[in-house]
């Protein structure tokens, strides 16, 4: 199984790190070329005007576009607000799955916080997942393919599944919980099956 990670700018070292500890090929992709042999594809946490910026100016969009409608991609942070198809704002975005997310919804950086996940479909689901919300977005809406997969304790959208595509609000490539990561593979290795 080979996963690449989007590698414009943004958290994506420590997803290859963590996918290479679980056992994954893990690359980064900066050029249209890097996608050709993946199985799947992390777009990380960062910044999401400038990821899109970024995936213009490298001529990224239109095979990421064509790369997501037939294997799964997993936003983080910003990679879910890049995926989404609508954000209220105008900047370059994916629009491949179908969420509408509103950006920064919890404030600035200083009012990062790390919170305890329950999370549907990961390993050991009656187990919190410690969570890292840095400048986060929430989900508004969800379509009607797609399936919450995990909420604040007030109710508040983090996580989500539409297909083969997988966005979360947090950044959980920067905890020492693995199983998110194990949920996206069983996710690449099962399309892998289904081709």
């Amino acid at each position: 199984m080979k996963i690449g990670v989007l590698a414009l700018q943004g958290a994506f070292i420590e997803h290859i790190k963590m996918l290479r500890s679980l056992g994954a090929a893990a690359v980064e992709v900066r050029l249209p070329q890097d996608l050709d042999d993946l199985d799947g594809l992390i777009i990380p946490g960062g910044e999401s005007t400038t990821i899109g910026k970024l995936a213009v100016q490298y001529g990224l969009m239109e095979p990421l576009r064509s790369f997501a409608a037939e294997r799964p991609v997993w936003g983080t942070c910003a990679g879910m607000i890049f995926m989404a198809r609508e954000i209220g704002l105008d900047q370059p975005l994916l629009g491949v799955m179908d969420i509408v997310v509103e950006r920064n919804a919890f404030g600035r950086q200083i009012d990062s916080f790390e919170v305890d996940l329950m999370i549907d479909g990961i390993a050991e689901s009656d187990r919190p997942f410690p969570a890292v919300f840095i400048r986060a977005p929430r989900l508004i809406a969800v379509g009607r393919h797609g399936q919450v997969l995990a909420r604040l304790a007030d109710g508040t959208a983090v996580a989500a599944r539409e297909g083969q595509w997988l966005v979360t609000s947090f950044h959980p490539e920067l905890s020492d919980d693995g199983r998110l990561h194990q949920y996206f593979m069983h996710m690449v290795e099962a399309q892998k099956v289904a081709v």
